[in-house]
Parts: C-alpha cells; sequence; structure tokens
C-alpha cells in the first residue's frame, strides 16, 4: 500500500471508529451536556469520515474499513468499562485515551509520510487537530 492510501485508509478507520464509538457512548450517556457534545463530537467525525472516503474514491483507492473482530471488540469493551460506571467522568475519559491513541498515531504517519499527497496530509493534520480538540473539551467533564 502506497503512503497515500495508508494516510485516507488511517483516517477513513480512526473516523469510523470514533463514529461508532460515540453511538454507542451516546445511548449510554445520561448528563444532557455530556450528550450534546458528543453529537458534535460524532458529527465532526462523520464529516472526516466522509472527507477520506471521498478522497479514496477520488484517488481509485479501496476502502479499508474497521474488521468485524475490530467492531466486536470495541462494542464489548464499551460494555463493560460501562457497566458499573456510566457517570460523565468515565466517559470522558475512555474517549480521551482513545483521542490520544489517534494523535500518537496520527504523529507518527505524518512523520512517515511526510511527501504525501498534500489534500491527504491535510486531512491527516484536521483529524489530528481534531483529536486534539476535543481532548481539551472532554477534560471539562473528568
Amino acid at each position: 500500500m502506497n503512503g497515500n492510501a495508508e494516510l485516507l485508509n488511517f483516517v477513513f478507520q480512526n473516523s469510523q471508529m470514533g463514529v461508532e464509538t460515540l453511538e454507542q457512548l451516546m445511548e449510554i450517556a445520561e448528563e444532557q451536556s455530556l450528550k450534546e457534545y458528543l453529537k458534535k463530537e460524532y458529527d465532526g467525525y462523520r464529516s472526516i469520515h466522509e472527507e477520506a472516503r471521498e478522497l479514496l474514491h477520488d484517488n481509485g483507492m479501496d476502502e479499508k474499513g474497521l474488521n468485524a473482530f475490530e467492531k466486536i471488540r470495541t462494542y464489548l469493551m464499551i460494555n463493560m468499562k460501562t457497566m458499573t460506571d456510566q457517570t460523565s467522568s468515565n466517559i470522558a475519559e475512555m474517549l480521551i485515551i482513545g483521542s490520544n491513541m489517534g494523535i500518537t498515531d496520527a504523529i507518527k504517519k505524518l512523520r512517515k509520510y511526510q511527501g504525501a499527497d498534500k489534500k491527504i496530509l491535510h486531512l491527516m493534520e484536521r483529524l489530528k487537530k481534531f483529536e486534539e480538540d476535543n481532548v481539551e473539551k472532554l477534560k471539562e467533564f473528568l
């Protein structure tokens, strides 16, 4: 897989994970202000996900979405971590951990593929910045 395809598929998978995780957490969250924030975060991931899909198609690349195992594992992990603690603090902590992993991976990929297409690099930077902003906003719920 070339650098452009790897970067785009990383953005595609990362944003897909965000969309699917937030769909599940919006059902679990109890505090209205957290629910409202999760909806905004969800909308941001959806936007990035759609842009990644369009760039993949525009560049004649295949989408490499999350595999079934990843989806099931994430679903079960969220259920286990919220079974006894559905507080806003716990949900925010889970999302902060996930976003920090995404930020770390994004930085690594940006360094590895500095010569990639500028549109793709811009989308990767947008995702990284979005994740960084999410971490800061989620701290309010800890």
